[in-house]
């Protein structure tokens, strides 16, 4: 028995059992390093995940008018009772200047710009914490969630528009060449509310106090913009001062391509593009230094 193995062990090689051995295949290594640059904005990455992109869009205008009576009749309903509001107050009773037009006309030409801005700071801020499960469960870049919630009240915006230029027509008020600063404005103004929101949706992951006090300041700031009354009467000593609240250059700005007369403050502009342009940069480099940890923390 032992010759017959010690055969069998000999003959190994020609029989398949045994032989030299063969060197592992090397494989592919993938280095991960984390990314040295200031602001590592991956557009391609955002493109690629354009799809969830849209459907957190339709998502939002679906839900936020689900199971209502006069479901997207609220985007017009809103700013039109705010606009009737004002004008008795603030038109009739306190007879605030208006540079010549319509107080119906002056207020609305500014709230509906207005209530952009507030949707979308209000729906960003919170965003992030709102699609928790989501964040927990897939990784997609999480700068969606914030583009799409500043896209999706745009819907609303031009509902209310075109209520506006019925409105201008009922008064017997015609839109100038002036109506095409409209576009550059509300381009600014996005940009403006997604810098806000990269800054305030990472510090509501944390703490959330902030959608508890978000509602308190979109009113200051509303009073503290040139909405009921003009930028006109503010003193002269003190303008450049009112001039640093970056929605005070927007509001004047989009005014003016709506209803014409008297052109924007064009330091009161350049601050508001200023302002919405380093917002937007810095508050990419802070959402981008704090989304490593939302999954842990919300």
């Amino acid at each position: 028995m032992m010759d017959s193995l010690d055969a069998l062990a000999l003959d190994a090689p020609k029989h398949g059992l045994a032989g030299p051995r063969s060197e592992p295949t090397a494989m592919p290594v993938t280095e991960i390093v984390p990314d040295h640059k200031l602001v590592a904005f991956d557009a391609a990455s955002v493109w690629q995940y354009r799809g969830l992109l849209w459907v957190l869009i339709l998502r939002d205008l679906k839900v936020l008018y689900r199971q209502t009576a006069l479901g997207a009749c609220w985007a017009i309903a809103q700013p039109l009772f705010t606009v009737a509001i004002f004008t008795v107050i603030f038109g009739h009773f306190a007879k605030i200047p208006t540079d010549g037009a319509p107080y119906a006309l002056f207020a609305g030409s500014a709230i509906i710009l207005w209530t952009y801005f507030a949707e979308s700071v209000r729906r960003s801020a919170t965003g992030l914490v709102t699609e928790a499960e989501l964040i927990r469960k897939i990784y997609f870049p999480r700068l969606v969630i914030p583009l799409a919630t500043v896209v999706s009240p745009m819907v609303d915006f031009a509902i209310a528009l075109v209520v506006m230029l019925v409105l201008m027509l009922g008064y017997g008020v015609v839109p100038s060449w002036h109506i095409v600063f409209a576009i550059p404005t509300l381009a600014v103004t996005a940009m403006l509310a997604l810098g806000v929101s990269l800054w305030l949706g990472p510090v509501n992951v944390r703490f959330r106090d902030v959608k508890h006090t978000l509602p308190f300041l979109i009113q200051i700031w509303m009073y503290a913009s040139p909405i009921v009354y003009a930028a006109s009467i503010v003193p002269d000593s003190v303008r450049w001062v009112y001039a640093l609240n970056p929605m005070v250059g927007l509001i004047e700005a989009f005014r003016f391509s709506i209803l014409g007369g008297t052109a924007p403050d064009l330091f009161a502009l350049a601050v508001s593009v200023t302002v919405a342009s380093v917002l937007l940069v810095t508050g990419l480099i802070f959402f981008q230094r704090m989304e490593r940890s939302f999954a842990d923390v919300i």
